[in-house]
């Protein structure tokens, strides 16, 4: 859970985060505020890419995305 802990802080903490689901190989997440989304630090904890669209953002992680989305989800709940 050590990588969900890190993107949920480079996405600006968990009350930063609307929504956040599973597609294939990404994540896609809604932020509240997204000049709080740190990309750097999200690269640092395994993603290959990250796409940003207003307050969407896309995180490239690969196959696990839907491990990662359920270990935040737990976080967040």
């Amino acid at each position: 859970m050590a990588k969900a802990e890190d993107i949920i802080a480079a996405l600006g903490g968990a009350d930063n985060i609307v929504e956040i689901e599973p597609c294939a190989t990404r994540l896609r997440t809604e932020v509240k505020d997204a000049s709080a989304v740190n990309e750097a630090g999200l690269k640092a904890a395994g993603a290959f890419g990250v796409m940003r669209q207003g307050t969407v953002v896309q995180v490239v992680v690969g196959p696990e995305a839907d491990t990662i989305a359920t270990d935040i989800e737990d976080i967040l709940d």
